[in-house]
């Protein structure tokens, strides 16, 4: 057994880490947005230091999942959830389309201008979310989807939900490429 394991590096030391960890003692929209921040910073940190190389590299066949791809993933659910449903924008998909349901991880290739474009993409979602969650008078704004009412509260809470998922991927994705682990 002991040649199928093996001591891998961790992510980052304690001291280091710049996600904040313990417990909150703020309102109920304080505490689901610094939830969201963490899980943000843990894409980002996952994806640090990487060259397009790297954050372009796939699991494993036929799997089209990669950092990058993850990267592009959260740009188009911030956009959807946010700016689409919640603020009733009439705003097109970045990376997919409707002959490209996939396009967010099929396009994420080894090219630093389609890195850039996904970094920039990204942030300009998340910085949008976080406005339109400040300005919001409360967390029980109900806006319509496909599915029928849902609340900002909702909203927020798969969100979070959905960058925990995707950070499980990320942290296989990274120790995949250069071995590094942690949370």
């Amino acid at each position: 057994m002991s040649g199928l394991t093996r001591r891998v590096e961790m992510f980052v030391e304690s001291g280091e880490d710049p996600r904040a960890n313990g417990p909150s003692l703020g309102d109920e929209r304080a505490t689901l947005v610094k939830y969201l921040h963490t899980q943000r910073l843990t894409l980002d940190l996952k994806c640090a230091g990487l060259d397009a190389a790297d954050l372009a590299r796939r699991s494993a066949e036929p799997s089209a999942l990669s950092l990058l791809g993850l990267v592009r993933h959260m740009a188009e659910v911030e956009r959807g959830w946010f700016r689409v449903v919640m603020a009733g924008q009439q705003a097109p998909w970045l990376f997919r389309s409707e002959a490209e349901p996939d396009g967010d991880f099929d396009g994420a290739v080894a090219d630093p201008a389609v890195v850039a474009r996904a970094w920039e993409a990204w942030r300009a979602e998340c910085a949008f979310t976080d406005r339109y969650v400040a300005e919001a008078p409360d967390l029980g704004v109900v806006a319509h989807c496909e599915w029928g009412p849902i609340s900002l509260r909702e909203v927020l809470v798969h969100m979070v939900e959905e960058y925990a998922r995707h950070n499980g991927h990320a942290d296989l994705l990274r120790e995949r490429i250069d071995g590094r682990a942690g949370m």
